[in-house]
C-alpha cells in the first residue's frame, strides 16, 4: 500500500462496553440515538456494512458489504479524545489520566495566578456554554480567568478576546501546560476564547494543549520510517505536534472534509490522519441529537466524493475514539465500543467480529505500510487485503 487514510468521527460510539459501569455510561449508545432521528440517513456508510456490526441491531443489514468491519473495545482505563487517539495509534494506557471532579488544587492555581498576573473564577466541572454565562460577566469586569474541567482530563480557560485577546490566552495556556505534569498531568489544556455581549458565544479559535504521548505511537513509526504522515484538524493537537510531516487545522467537519478531499488529489507516501471534531464538540456535548444525526448525514453524503479519489491500492479506515451520547443527562464522553469500517479496490469485505483495542488500527495500518514497529495490537492485514 501506498496511501492510507483513517477518518476519526469524534464520539460516533456504537454501545457501551462490558465495563461501562465503572464510568456511569451503562446504556449509552451515540449511534442508536442519532439513527432514531428524522434526519439520520447514512446510506454509504449501511452498505460498507455499518448495520452489520456486532450489537449494531437497530440499522439496515446488507448482504454484501462493500467494506470490511469489525466493532473495536477501548483496552485503556478512560474514555477521552486523548487517550482514545493514542489508542488508535498503538498506545494502550492502563491507567486513566487524572481528572479533577472539585476543581483543581491551590498547588496548581497559586503558580498558575503568579505566572499569568491574574485570578481565577470557577474552578469546577462544568458545561463550557453555561460557564461563560455564569461567570463571563464578572471575567469582563475584573480580568481574571475563568479556569473549569469536565469529566474528562482537561484544564479549560475561558476568556473574552477583548479582555484576553487570543494569543494571550494560549501563552496562558502554555503555562498551564508546563504546570501540568506529573500527578497533576491531564490530558490537555483548551484554550476557549469567546466574544459578544452577554450571554456570550463561543469562537471557533479554541486551541488544544496536549499531553505528550508516554511511548512512541503509529505517527512516530511512519515518520521514522521516512514516510509521509498528514494530520488534519485536531490530530496535531493530540500528539502534541509529535510524529507528523505536515498539518492542518480545520474550523469544523466541512472544512476537515474538504481538506481532505484536497490531500486525496496529492501524490504522497504514508498515512492522512483526519478528526472531524463537530461530533463530539458541537452536538455530543451539547446534547443535541438532531444535529448529530444531520452532521453524519453529511458525512456519509460526502464519502462519494472522496471514494471518487480513491486509488487502487488506497486504504480508507473510518472509526472513532470514544462515545458522546447526546441522550443521556450527562453531556460528557461515554465508555463505549467504536465502529470500524475499511474500505479499497484490494479490501476483502469481511466482517472479523469484535476486537480487544483499538491499537488493532495501528498495527494493521504499519504493516500495510510496511513500516517496523513494536506498538500494541495486532495486525489485521492478512485478513483485510485480497
Amino acid at each position: 500500500m501506498k496511501r492510507v487514510f483513517v477518518i476519526v468521527l469524534d464520539s460516533c460510539g456504537i454501545g457501551f462496553e462490558p465495563d461501562a459501569a465503572d464510568f456511569g455510561d451503562v446504556g449509552a449508545d451515540t449511534l442508536r440515538t442519532c439513527s432514531q432521528s428524522p434526519k439520520f440517513a447514512m446510506p454509504n456508510l449501511i452498505s460498507m456494512g455499518l448495520g452489520n456490526l456486532d450489537g449494531v441491531d437497530y440499522l439496515p443489514k446488507t448482504g454484501k458489504p462493500t467494506a470490511a468491519l469489525a466493532r473495536l473495545q477501548e483496552l485503556s482505563r478512560g474514555k477521552d479524545t486523548t487517550i482514545g487517539h493514542w489508542e488508535i495509534a498503538g498506545i494502550v494506557s492502563p491507567e486513566p489520566l487524572p481528572t479533577f471532579p472539585h476543581g483543581f488544587p491551590e498547588e496548581v492555581l497559586r503558580p498558575f495566578r503568579e505566572q499569568t498576573g491574574r485570578g481565577v473564577l470557577c474552578n469546577l466541572p462544568y458545561s463550557g456554554t453555561e460557564v461563560i454565562k455564569d461567570y463571563g460577566r464578572e471575567h469582563v469586569q475584573t480580568g481574571d480567568l475563568i479556569v473549569y474541567t469536565s469529566a474528562d482530563s482537561v484544564f479549560q480557560i475561558a476568556a473574552h478576546e477583548s479582555v484576553v485577546p487570543p494569543e494571550q490566552l494560549y501563552d496562558d495556556c502554555r503555562i498551564a501546560r508546563k504546570i501540568l505534569t506529573g500527578k497533576y498531568g491531564v490530558g490537555r489544556v483548551i484554550a476557549r476564547p469567546f466574544e459578544g455581549e452577554w450571554p456570550y458565544t463561543r469562537t471557533s479559535r479554541r486551541h488544544d494543549f496536549s499531553l505528550e504521548p508516554p511511548a512512541k505511537t503509529m505517527l512516530d513509526a511512519i515518520v521514522e520510517a521516512g514516510q509521509d504522515m498528514i494530520a488534519v484538524g485536531k490530530i496535531h493537537d493530540i500528539f502534541a505536534g509529535r510524529g507528523m510531516t505536515e498539518f492542518t487545522y480545520t474550523s469544523g467537519n466541512t472544512d476537515g472534509l474538504a481538506k481532505t478531499l484536497q490531500i486525496a488529489d496529492r501524490d504522497f507516501t504514508g498515512l492522512c490522519f483526519v478528526n472531524l471534531v463537530d461530533f463530539d464538540m458541537l452536538y455530543g456535548h451539547r446534547n443535541d441529537a438532531v444535529a448529530y444525526a444531520k452532521a453524519l448525514n453529511e458525512f456519509s453524503a460526502r464519502l462519494d466524493d472522496f471514494i471518487s479519489k480513491m486509488r487502487d491500492d488506497d486504504v480508507l479506515f473510518i472509526t472513532a475514539d470514544h462515545g458522546c451520547d447526546p441522550s443521556t443527562p450527562s453531556t460528557d464522553h461515554s465508555r463505549e465500543y467504536v465502529p470500524l469500517l475499511v474500505y479499497g479496490k484490494r479490501v476483502k469485505p469481511v466482517n472479523l467480529g469484535t476486537k480487544p483495542t483499538y491499537a488493532y488500527i495501528a498495527k494493521t495500518i504499519c504493516d500495510m505500510l510496511g513500516v517496523e514497529n513494536s506498538l500494541a495490537g495486532e495486525s489485521l492485514k492478512s485478513e483485510l487485503l485480497r
